[in-house]
């Protein structure tokens, strides 16, 4: 098998290995096994995953993403910013504008160009937050899902309130973010029976009703420097406990997300990606 062309990307540090698959479909044959392979930070070349742009009949271009532990998620709203971003440094882009497939379904993204005319950021429309809780899913009567206790194997319980912006998110505020919550209590919430299709888990510090600070425990990922969908729920589940205005900067360990739950309902991110660096692979590139 000859090298593969890859690109490393990341919004805000939450890093992907893109393979752009529009002219060969069939570029990445086991993504699963192979995601697994080429995230490792040692052995690969490193990533919170892969993500694979496709073409599609319906919007044009989709993409699939696969987690470093080789299961694939719905969305990813840093990913979905690289995969603009890439589209349009490769001139795949008519206008400033584009509409990519995910499992969530078709998202509309907005490209803000610098002076020079030059990706600077980009706007993704992530459509309206899912409060069913047989949507999210999670295992609850509430409607919506607003500080559920979820009791914890080590005796502690978390407050979550849940959403799904295309994949599932609990969202529990804190006094303090501490790496006891984020990565002791994290991949507990992560696989507990109340979420049957396992969950992401947000620890969100609110400093003003424009302002909330936040650390991410990803499903299948671990915790990531960013997550676009994470930010998106926690501003919903911030309006949903009346802690936040309906626009506020969400504050990542890798910078910062300006969210929007518009009147219309939708839910409006807007931040920077990143190309790091392009390169070949062959090797992990079989199961």
């Amino acid at each position: 098998m000859p090298p593969v062309p890859f690109t490393k990307m990341h919004g805000l540090g939450n890093d992907y290995i893109y393979f752009d698959c529009l002219d060969n479909p069939t570029l990445i044959p086991a993504p699963a096994e192979i995601a697994k392979n080429l995230s490792d930070r040692h052995f690969g070349i490193g990533g919170d995953g892969i993500v694979l742009i496709l073409p599609d009949d319906e919007a044009g271009f989709r993409m699939r993403m696969f987690n470093a532990d080789g299961s694939e998620a719905e969305m990813c709203g840093n990913a979905i910013r690289c995969v603009a971003k890439l589209l349009f440094d490769k001139g795949r882009v008519d206008g400033n504008s584009v509409d990519i497939k995910t499992g969530a379904g078709i998202l509309h993204i907005d490209i803000r160009l610098d002076d020079n005319g030059e990706f600077a950021a980009a706007t993704v429309d992530m459509g309206e937050p899912i409060l069913e809780p047989g949507k999210i899913p999670v295992k609850a009567d509430a409607n919506p899902v607003v500080n559920l206790p979820v009791p914890l194997p080590d005796g502690a319980t978390l407050h979550a309130t849940c959403v799904s912006m295309g994949n599932p998110h609990a969202v529990s505020f804190v006094d303090e973010i501490t790496d006891d919550d984020v990565l002791g209590r994290g991949p507990l919430v992560e696989t507990h029976e109340f979420f049957p299709n396992r969950i992401n888990v947000e620890f969100a510090k609110v400093i003003s009703r424009d302002k909330i600070e936040l650390r991410v425990w990803e499903r299948g990922a671990g915790e990531t420097l960013a997550c676009g969908t994470g930010a998106s729920a926690t501003l919903v589940a911030a309006v949903l406990n009346d802690l936040a205005d309906r626009k506020a900067s969400i504050q990542l360990p890798g910078g910062a997300l300006e969210i929007e739950w518009a009147d219309d309902n939708h839910v409006l991110m807007t931040g920077p990606a990143t190309t790091v660096f392009e390169g070949s692979v062959k090797s992990g590139l079989t199961e």
